[in-house]
């Protein structure tokens, strides 16, 4: 139908309104249409455990005296059909006596995978799937890579000048952007599971790596890798009402593992999280690090460390996409935004795709993504 486009296109600006809100659910809305047009009722996911986008606009076009029988939904994502913190959506749409679903796109999680729609069809509810599909997806990127690679969506976050230094050749970085893209990036880190960083930084810098420069009604849980655990257990990451999850490799030798087990039980006891997960050299394994928080239910991992750890992810391959703020301003020789070896051919570089690039305050906000790695 002609009117299904702009209806679907309402119930995507719904599904944003839950970015910073439905981790680790998908961000999804719904609108509900009664064959006249009247919009009977819309919502969107809300915070895990609360209701799905669909069960937020029965509930309004109830509270609005509305019957729904006969009326088309609009979902940004296939209702799901099972029983999670919450019960299957597709049942209660079927309950509700909704005649159409329209929705955007099939659910990748195993536990739902088609069989909302088949649920709805077996029902006698006429099902539509494909319009806004791009979109849905674009707006759970994360919750597709969880559910289809098995790891979170990696976005790197880079703040440097124009001529690429994140800092001076003495470590002094703060601060090269301006506050309108410390804000912005504050953003990026609130749509995020969780927030990845390196010991280094959690020394150099003490941060506290959470959401303040913009409203959100949830703090991502942050990640520190830390191969020996040097992680001090008053580092200001420590905040209440998130969980902070370390990685490390173990103890440097047999001498050490007293003191590992120590420096452990002290970071145990702040709140953390402690996971060996020993790779080569003496370091965390980054693969194996990744597919335990998709385990854990990390859909977006935000990396906010040094050109270190920068490189590393890189030079694995695990960077989806770089989140890049550049600065008008020179700053010379200074660290670079990653710690990489030199490559022997341009024809050896990481080939990235823009997609989108806007001023934000003086400086420039770079969103460019690795080719092809969204083909899954």
């Amino acid at each position: 139908m002609t009117t299904d486009a702009p209806l679907m296109t309402r119930a995507l600006g719904l599904a944003a309104q839950a970015l910073f809100l439905s981790n680790p659910n998908p961000r999804v809305g719904c609108v509900i249409i009664a064959p006249d047009g009247q919009v009977l009722g819309e919502g969107f996911t809300q915070q895990a455990g609360g209701p799905h986008a669909e069960v937020v606009a029965l509930r309004a076009a109830q509270a609005a005296g509305h019957d729904v029988r006969g009326a088309t939904a609009y979902v940004t994502l296939e209702p799901c059909a099972h029983q999670g913190r919450t019960g299957p959506c597709c049942d209660a749409l079927i309950a509700a006596g909704i005649a159409r679903v329209v929705a955007s796109i099939e659910d990748p999680n195993p536990l739902v995978g088609g069989q909302g729609f088949a649920r709805l069809r077996a029902a006698g509810v006429a099902v539509e799937v494909g319009a806004g599909a791009a979109e849905s997806r674009a707006l759970n990127i994360g919750f597709f890579s969880r559910m289809l690679r098995g790891v979170p969506w990696v976005r790197l976050k880079v703040a440097a000048s124009l001529d690429g230094a994140t800092a001076l050749h003495n470590g002094a970085s703060q601060w090269i952007t301006s506050p309108e893209a410390r804000a912005d990036g504050h953003a990026w880190r609130a749509r995020a599971c969780a927030i990845l960083t390196g010991v280094g930084t959690v020394l150099a810098d003490r941060p506290r790596l959470d959401v303040r420069a913009v409203a959100t009604p949830r703090q991502p849980h942050v990640v520190v890798l830390d191969s020996h655990l040097r992680t001090p257990p008053d580092a200001p990451i420590f905040i209440a009402g998130r969980a902070c999850w370390i990685y490390a490799a173990g103890p440097f030798d047999a001498q050490d593992s007293p003191a590992f087990a120590a420096r452990r039980l002290a970071l145990e006891a702040r709140g953390a999280t402690v996971s060996l997960r020993a790779g080569a050299g003496g370091r965390v394994d980054l693969p194996a690090m990744l597919r335990d928080l998709a385990r854990r239910g990390v859909n977006e991992l935000h990396v906010e460390a040094g050109h270190t750890l920068n490189g590393a992810l890189l030079d694995a391959a695990l960077v989806d996409e770089l989140l890049l703020y550049l600065a008008p301003t020179l700053l010379g020789p200074g660290r670079g935004m990653a710690d990489r070896p030199p490559l022997a051919d341009v024809s050896q570089g990481l080939a990235l795709e823009f997609g989108a690039v806007q001023p934000v305050g003086p400086d420039l906000r770079i969103l460019a993504r690795v080719q092809g790695r969204d083909r899954f």
